[in-house]
């Protein structure tokens, strides 16, 4: 169902010009739109979107918990989600960078559903087995409360960005508080001044950035990190070339290393047996001397280590006996330029 245009989009897109489309990062550009897209075009009704743990967990309704970040009830409540998105994006985007910020937000939507979840089993077996938090917090209103929005997402960045700015404040209803404080004070001022949010919800927020911020959390996502990155980046086995053509796959550590190439041509191979009859007494003589000057350069190459794939080399990337062993080849090439042949 499509929603008209309302006041609280209206000051959203007033509030993107102000701050200029080209100073906000692009993931957070892309998250932002994407949840006003969401709310213009839901993907599912809002009955259907929220999370509870009847519905998540007894129903086994699990795509409630990528839904329910992600819709919205009214202009309102995406306005002030989105401007403290916004405010809290740039800042954690230019210092964490995109992919990081990206991984982040996935991690922590889908984690702040699961705590909440878990936060109100917990809840509701305490109050059930306490007569006196039982006459504190209504009990069928806990257990049937069902919460959509970004707004646990938030305070588990909120939590991750003011332990980056330690020693900063933060002005809470034009309340000066510490930043260790701020997220605390939040929580239960939101509460009190709108009963219609869900106090667990955020509080779910909360726990999923210290879990980040002082818990395993970061540890276990760099981790996680480290071995995608190392499954994508494994070594293949990669081909080599010589002067004919595509010859093989290259392999690092080889036991029994092999040359790609042998930089030197192997001239009595170019000659049968008749060949070698037919030649005069000069030209046999002018075989054998080639042949034992590339025999003791191929006996030399092969006690070196293998060259890099795809290495050409040079007058100083060899020695000078293999030098000079070249310079005579070419002297005999020259001398006997009518005895060289190809089959």
């Amino acid at each position: 169902m499509q929603r008209g245009f309302q006041l609280g989009l209206l000051l959203l897109a007033v509030q993107l010009f102000q701050e200029g489309l080209g100073n906000i990062p692009a993931i957070t550009l892309a998250v932002l739109g994407f949840n006003v897209y969401l709310y213009m075009f839901p993907a599912a009704q809002l009955m259907k979107a929220c999370m509870s743990l009847q519905f998540v967990y007894r129903h086994k309704e699990w795509r409630r918990l990528f839904l329910s970040p992600l819709h919205h009830v009214d202009d309102w409540h995406l306005y002030f989600n989105m401007v403290s998105f916004l405010w809290k994006g740039i800042r954690l985007e230019h210092r964490l960078g995109a992919a990081w910020f990206l991984y982040l937000l996935s991690v922590f939507s889908l984690l702040t559903g699961l705590v909440y979840l878990l936060l109100q089993a917990l809840m509701t077996k305490l109050i059930e087995d306490s007569d006196s938090l039982a006459e504190l917090i209504d009990m069928s209103s806990l257990s049937n409360e069902c919460v959509v929005g970004f707004s646990g997402v938030l305070f588990a960045l909120k939590v991750v960005s003011n332990y980056y700015n330690p020693g900063g404040v933060t002005y809470v209803l034009n309340l000066r508080v510490s930043n260790r404080f701020a997220s605390w004070v939040e929580l239960v001022l939101i509460y009190l001044i709108a009963p219609g949010t869900s106090l667990v919800g955020h509080l779910a927020g909360i726990l999923v950035g210290l879990l980040y911020t002082v818990g395993p959390l970061k540890t276990i996502m760099e981790t996680c990190a480290e071995f995608v990155s190392s499954e994508v980046n494994t070594p293949q086995p990669r081909p080599y070339y010589s002067y004919s053509g595509y010859t093989g796959t290259g392999r690092e550590n080889r036991e029994d290393p092999q040359h790609a190439e042998d930089y030197t041509t192997d001239y009595t191979s170019e000659y049968t047996d008749s060949d070698i009859a037919g030649l005069t007494e000069e030209e046999q003589i002018e075989l054998a001397i080639r042949k034992s000057l590339n025999d003791i350069g191929q006996t030399r190459q092969r006690r070196a280590s293998s060259p890099p794939h795809g290495f050409q080399p040079t007058n100083e990337d060899v020695s000078p006996e293999e030098i000079l062993r070249r310079r005579r080849l070419r002297r005999f090439d020259q001398g006997f330029p009518s005895q060289r042949r190809r089959l």
